[in-house]
């Protein structure tokens, strides 16, 4: 077998920072994915354009049963490190909203710069092997399809259950328990919320529909964009909200930073001929209007002020239940993984199985939308690669 010093399986975001950094070491690395390319939901991520960090990284917008954990790792290798990266190979970008950074062009840059980073490391890149086997005894063995291969390390960075059709598994998981370690509980995270018929009647006809809102469930609060959905409700505001949400009532503004009622009750007097309908059109996407405005009909100045007041309630402080989410199969992320408690903050090594790391989605670590996601897995990766 030819010799190596640690073995990567999982050549995505984490699985590539972790391989270069210990490759720049000097590390004999093997990167090993079952998958025919590498950074498949890299190329897919920000709508092909790849929203590779986000500026306002801090350990507060990250999900952990150990809120403390992912500080450590964000502090090492910071945005700042991954975009003078992205500027060393002269990729373009820019920043679209609240901190997020987009390439200007495709996605596929950032996979080129991460695969000639590793080809300069020196790292093995071995794709379209499938992972049979993975047994530890005086070193790490792992058998594929193609061969097997032994080192003294060995770093799971397969990801989460997020977008199966992608190739996602449950393979890292199911590797750490197999080497004693603990697991969280895992869920869908970043994904739309599902409901039940009596909601569903008003939102299918509304599907398509977009508009900003500010989602509150406790005391975590996003003002975003909000759709509607053949199923429920999407968009960055409800994804973000879904990471929080387990069960029982969220609420929603429709009009956030706006005075609902003194709006209504401002247009009965300025515009008393116009129908409910036409006034909400000002404010909200023409068929949201029509639709909160039934079965009130007439014109504005016929309306009674509790009317209007109790209308303004609804569209100031919405509050619905979710019946459940959609799944894997829409998940930009799962929340929950490999227990932090079973690994160091440092270095992502399982405290009690020498040479066995853990990074990216697989741990219990899961970020906001918006490009946190990504550093995670660049911080993760860096880290554990330092330390193979």
């Amino acid at each position: 077998m030819t010799p190596f010093d640690v073995i990567i399986l999982g050549a995505g975001a984490a699985g590539l920072m972790c391989a270069i950094s210990a490759g720049r070491r000097g590390r004999r690395v093997l990167l090993l994915d079952h998958a025919q390319e590498a950074g498949a939901k890299i190329l897919i991520s920000g709508g092909g354009r790849c929203n590779f960090t986000n500026t306002g990284t801090v350990p507060e917008r990250f999900l952990s049963d150990n809120p403390h954990f992912s500080r450590s790792a964000l502090g090492r290798y910071t945005p700042r490190d991954f975009i003078a990266l992205v500027q060393k190979h002269g990729i373009a970008f820019h920043e679209k909203t609240l901190g997020q950074l987009f390439c200007d062009g495709s996605a596929r840059a950032i996979v080129t710069m991460l695969l000639q980073e590793c080809a300069a490391a020196g790292v093995d890149l071995r794709l379209a092997h499938r992972i049979v086997g993975v047994g530890r005894a005086d070193s790490f063995r792992v058998d594929t399809d193609h061969g097997s291969f032994e080192a003294p390390s060995l770093v799971l960075a397969t990801g989460g259950l997020s977008i199966p059709k992608m190739g996602a598994t449950s393979f890292a998981h199911d590797a750490a328990r197999r080497f004693g370690l603990r697991l969280t509980q895992v869920r869908p995270g970043l994904v739309p919320l599902t409901f039940g018929d009596d909601l569903l009647d008003l939102m299918r006809p509304l599907a398509g529909v977009s508009l900003e809102v500010e989602a509150t469930l406790e005391r975590r609060r996003f003002r975003e964009a909000m759709l509607f959905t053949h199923r429920g409700l999407s968009g960055p505001a409800i994804l973000q909200i879904s990471s929080y949400w387990r069960q029982g009532p969220i609420t929603l503004n429709l009009l956030p930073g706006q005075d609902a009622a003194a709006f209504l009750l401002d247009r009965k007097r300025t515009r008393p001929k116009a129908e409910l309908r036409t006034v909400l059109a000002e404010v909200l996407p023409q068929r949201l209007a029509h639709a909160l405005a039934e079965p009130e009909t007439g014109r504005m100045a016929d309306l009674p002020d509790r009317t209007l007041r109790a209308l303004a309630t609804r569209l100031a402080a919405w509050e619905m239940t979710p019946s459940g989410t959609e799944g894997y199969a829409k998940a930009e992320v799962t929340r929950g993984g490999v227990d932090t408690r079973d690994l160091s903050s440092r270095t992502m090594g399982a405290n009690a199985v020498p040479g066995l790391f853990v990074i990216g989605e697989a741990v219990d670590v899961t970020g906001w939308l918006g490009g946190y996601n990504f550093q995670w897995a660049w911080a993760s990766g860096w880290c554990a690669g330092e330390a193979v």
